[in-house]
């Protein structure tokens, strides 16, 4: 008989169930009047220690305790022929490995899991008394976050290394109730997606308020699934409410894009206008002056007629016969400077030759270099004018109020689809 199963609030890998679990088996030791077979004793749940009793456990169990209120939730029951009953009423707190791949359209299969913790097939055999009907009560249980569809019971053998045991599984079928995050998150986040659609409506000149309410929606976004993230667990894989709170938020954050588009169309266009104006200013300012240039031409410099006196006059040597006798003394000292002037010439054609051996590998290093450079030009140039003719492709936008007259149509429905194709998705395939 179940009584109550109900999950935690937040997402966890275990569920809780409170149940009466009845164990039946026949012990020929006990039987106390074979004649009457359907007189019954009923014992407490101290006489339990003093006979023999399966050693069941649940398998896939976390935590559990024995109700006490106001005696132990135990009970034995003799029948006249050997027949005995032996029952208890605890909560446990069981495993139940969840795949949150569609959470919170998810449908989870939980399971009860009874065996013998010590003894063989060999030596004890379980199975459901009466089947699908052995299950009580499973049919009116009310969780506050699943729908239990059905639930079923099976009958399988494990093998271990101290032998086979035969195992006991119910297994309950839960739906998640989506009402709560559809109030919680879905609805909340429609609301500010369509809440950034309001600027398309907004001047484009308004730049406070549009940049105000994009940044607000794009925060508030962030709230919503940072608060939604925090109370799941830590998994690594991604989960149907992120992609929609994914989705989301790029709504809002191209939205919030759109916008910066605007303003960037409209005042680039604007700062390109006044510079051409401020260009064909200069131009026509130019071809004033050349005009007047040309009317009223001006007069050339006047030519000196005689040429400016130059302060370096060439020097006019005197014959050597007009310094008598000092002649032969400027002859000797003339030897001896034509002596020296053929040393330093030897010295200064040396000088020469490494001076030039210094200037052909400066130049042979500046050729590289000014190849390295020339390739780089090429390159940058290429870029520039693949990304001029790229750019000259695009279509310009004169009117920026058209961007935001696609966008009233263009963002509701893309929105609409996308909600289309998620939910189709996840409620028919989940």
């Amino acid at each position: 008989l179940v009584s109550t199963l109900f999950n935690s609030p937040h997402p966890t890998q275990d569920y809780t169930i409170t149940m009466y679990l009845n164990q039946y088996w026949t012990d020929r030791r006990l039987a106390f009047d074979v004649k009457n077979p359907n007189k019954s004793m009923t014992l407490t749940g101290e006489f339990a220690s003093r006979i023999w009793v399966p050693d069941t456990f649940l398998a896939n169990d976390k935590h559990s305790f024995l109700h006490d209120v106001t005696e132990q939730n135990k009970m034995v029951r003799l029948y006249g022929d050997g027949r005995i009953i032996y029952g208890m009423r605890f909560t446990t707190t069981l495993a139940c490995m969840m795949d949150l791949h569609y959470y919170p359209l998810d449908v989870q299969n939980c399971t009860v899991e009874i065996e013998s913790y010590g003894y063989p097939t060999e030596d004890v055999t379980m199975q459901w008394k009466n089947g699908q009907s052995a299950v009580d009560g499973a049919d009116r249980v009310k969780m506050p976050q699943f729908t239990l569809e059905h639930f079923e019971v099976g009958t399988t053998t494990i093998s271990l290394s101290t032998g086979a045991y035969q195992r006991l599984s119910l297994v309950f079928r839960l739906r998640r109730n989506v009402g709560f995050f559809v109030f919680q998150t879905y609805l909340p986040s429609i609301l500010i997606v369509m809440l950034s659609w309001v600027s398309f409506w907004i001047n484009h000149e308004a730049t406070s308020a549009r940049v105000a309410l994009g940044i607000t929606t794009v925060l508030t976004m962030t709230t919503i699934s940072t608060g939604v993230r925090s109370s799941l667990p830590r998994i690594s894989y991604v989960k149907a409410i992120d992609i929609y709170l994914v989705m989301c938020f790029v709504f809002v954050f191209a939205a919030l894009l759109e916008y910066a588009m605007v303003n960037y169309t409209y005042w680039g266009a604007r700062a390109k206008r006044k510079a051409k104006r401020l260009k064909d200013g200069e131009e026509n300012l130019a071809n004033t002056s050349f005009m007047d240039n040309s009317v009223y031409p001006r007069q050339p410099p006047a030519i000196p007629m005689y040429p400016p006196m130059s302060p370096h006059l060439p020097y006019i040597s005197r014959p050597s016969y007009l310094f008598g006798s000092s002649y032969h003394h400027h002859g000797f000292r003339s030897q001896l400077r034509h002596r020296r002037h053929h040393q330093s010439s030897a010295g200064n054609h040396l000088h020469q030759q490494q001076a030039q051996m210094y200037s052909l590998n400066s130049q042979s290093h500046h050729c590289s270099s000014y190849q390295q450079a020339k390739r780089r030009y090429r390159l940058m140039s290429n870029i520039r004018q693949r990304a001029k003719h790229i750019r000259n492709q695009i279509p310009r936008i004169k009117d920026v109020n058209k961007i935001d007259k696609y966008s009233r149509l263009a963002f509701p429905s893309l929105f609409v689809l996308f909600n289309l194709c998620y939910w189709c998705f996840y409620l028919l395939t989940g």
